[in-house]
């Protein structure tokens, strides 16, 4: 193991860094750093190709390669190298600045040209489309894929088990049975819409200057549409425009996509619970790995640990997720600070996302249906039939077919033949008595399988 995992405070870094390993790029200060780099480097080509009459906006073609090889990849030094100029300025946007214009000098950038690097820029330009790129990313490369992983195990799972039939629990107590496959089908298709609902969050950037109102550029050139150069220059990102901003972007988006995100995750601590009950009725069974501790006294033990990790970790990510989208919007006045170190804390919520989804895969996994225990159950709960009889007599119009079944049934223990015997009492034609009297509990399942089997890709 490296050794720097024992020392690491978050466990994201250290017990979970292999689950949160795909988000290290993005959400690692090395990541941000290159995303602030990129855009620096973008809004000089910009520059030099919307704005010509900018004293050193004709780029040398050196200049201009090296600008677009920063704008493409800063290259595995750039973030240390940031690093050690922020050392010295105590200014982790300026260090950005100051990297890329000793990168263009070298390249041959006149004196001019490197006056036009952060060009009327606030540092927040610089951020906000950092942040806005790199959670597009995350959107894009991490959740949607491994959220569709899951569904998809999901609907395995549910069509696997749409024959299977079990007993539901309303209120905790027996209630007309469904199938095992159905009830995970219900997971799958809450996730479906909750998928899209993150997909379709807008992500919003802006680029205006100190306090949204381009106050520096039009001053420098006031002739020059900066409008619709801000647009264009921050939808060439693939983001939306924000054309309304104080010095910072409001971030309402980002509290739409933490809610999104929140709300997937409370899906699967739904999910998480009902698992791990299924689990202790017996419903279903785990896989033992061979090798692996279920307890440390306790030799028989196959814990349901991958549902437990998984909420606990689900439960962390919330209180973030949930803390972003009530801190993150709120701003004194033109701009405070306080966004600043929250934000720098999207990755945490991020990775105790992944690593939550990562655990329920493996959870379900090792999971199989104990078919022998649902039917055992489901054959104690003759009861559960009380639905369907009086179903069937208000459909013949029999009246007070509901209190009849309630005063036979409520509080009371009803095995078959007490069940076969009082639909023989019931004043309906004897083919529906016949049809009644070889119902069973496992046969009353309505259309669970269909509904599980039907599920959509």
């Amino acid at each position: 193991m490296d050794q720097s995992r024992l020392l690491a405070i978050s466990p994201v870094d250290g017990r979970y860094a292999t689950a949160a390993e795909p988000l290290r790029a993005l959400f690692g200060e090395a990541g941000l750093i290159r995303e602030r780099i990129r855009i620096e480097a973008l809004w000089l080509l910009e520059l030099a190709g919307s704005v010509p009459q900018l004293a050193g906006a004709k780029l040398p073609a050196a200049v201009t390669a090296r600008a677009a090889a920063l704008a493409s990849d800063p290259g595995p030094q750039a973030a240390a190298a940031v690093k050690q100029i922020e050392s010295h300025i105590k200014h982790d946007v300026k260090a950005v600045e100051y990297f890329v214009r000793r990168e263009l000098a070298a390249a041959g950038a006149s004196p001019a040209t490197l006056e036009l690097v952060h060009f009327g820029c606030t540092s927040e330009d610089i951020n906000n489309l950092g942040y806005a790129r790199l959670l597009s990313r995350a959107r894009a490369q991490v959740l949607l894929p491994e959220l569709g992983l899951l569904v998809a195990a999901l609907r395995a799972f549910a069509r696997e088990h749409a024959h299977v039939p079990m007993l539901a629990r309303t209120h905790g107590q027996s209630a007309s049975p469904t199938t095992l496959g159905k009830e995970y089908a219900n997971v799958a298709a809450r996730l479906q819409r909750a998928r899209a609902r993150l997909q379709a969050v807008a992500i919003l950037g802006k680029w205006n200057g100190a306090v949204g109102n381009y106050n520096a550029q039009r001053a420098a050139l006031p002739g020059t549409d900066w409008r619709a150069i801000s647009a264009r220059f921050v939808g060439g990102q693939q983001l939306d425009w924000n054309p309304y901003t104080t010095q910072i972007e409001p971030h309402d988006w980002i509290g739409e996509y933490a809610d999104a995100v929140a709300a997937i995750n409370v899906i699967l601590i739904d999910l998480c619970r009902d698992t791990w009950g299924y689990i202790s009725l017996g419903y279903l069974r785990q896989r033992a790995v061979a090798g692996e501790v279920g307890s440390s006294t306790m030799p028989h033990k196959v814990n349901p640990i991958d549902f437990e990790n998984a909420e606990g970790n689900l439960g962390v990510a919330n209180a973030l997720w949930r803390h972003f989208a009530d801190k993150l919007p709120l701003s004194r006045w033109q701009r405070d600070l306080t966004d600043s170190t929250v934000l720098r804390n999207v990755g945490v919520a991020h990775a105790h996302t992944l690593i939550a989804w990562r655990a329920l895969q493996t959870g379900l996994g090792k999971l199989a249906a104990d078919a022998a225990r649902c039917a055992h159950e489901l054959g104690q709960a003759w009861e559960v039939l009380g639905e369907a009889i009086q179903t069937v007599l208000r459909a013949h119009g029999v009246p007070d077919g509901y209190e009849l079944l309630k005063q036979f049934t409520r509080g009371a223990a009803i095995d078959a033949a007490a069940l076969r015997q009082f639909v023989a009492g019931l004043p309906l034609p004897a083919a529906e008595r016949a049809r009644l009297a070889a119902l069973t509990p496992a046969d009353y399942v309505g259309l669970a399988p269909e509904l599980a089997l039907d599920l959509p890709e």
